[in-house]
Order: structure tokens, then C-alpha cells, then sequence
């Protein structure tokens, strides 16, 4: 894969996790595809992923599962 921003042959998709909002308007998604490019070091989200992470908050009551997450402060 060609990287968008120095153009170099070789970067790779890995799948991470998100978190957006606070609170009780907090929503993880997961397996969110990001490009990450070993020449340049930089990571970014493709305007397709952007798009379906806007539409997944949009519609995040029909997607989403309720879980109980472990949450702590660091310090």
C-alpha cells in the first residue's frame, strides 16, 4: 500500500479501537482500519473510514451492545 502522505510503497492497515464522547454518551468501536506508514511514522484514517465511523455514532443505538468496561485513572 502507498502511504498518503510521503507517498513511499509500504504501508500497512492494523485494526485498533476508538473512544468517543464522555460519560454517559461514551462509545467505543472497535476493529476501525488505520493506515500506518513505517517510512514516515504516520497514521491516518481513510475518508471512507471517517464517513462510517460519522454514520456508526449517528446510529449507535442500533449498533451498539452495552458491556460493562473497567474504567481507571492513571496516577
Amino acid at each position: 500500500m502507498i502511504c498518503n502522505i510521503c507517498g513511499e510503497e509500504g504501508a500497512k492497515v492494523r485494526r485498533v479501537a476508538r473512544i468517543y464522547g464522555k460519560g454517559r454518551d461514551l462509545l467505543v468501536i472497535q476493529n476501525i482500519p488505520v493506515v500506518t506508514c513505517p517510512h514516515c511514522g504516520e497514521s491516518y484514517l481513510e475518508a471512507e473510514t471517517l464517513h462510517e465511523i460519522e454514520r456508526i455514532k449517528l446510529h449507535r443505538k442500533g449498533f451498539a451492545v452495552k458491556r460493562p468496561v473497567a474504567v481507571v485513572n492513571f496516577a
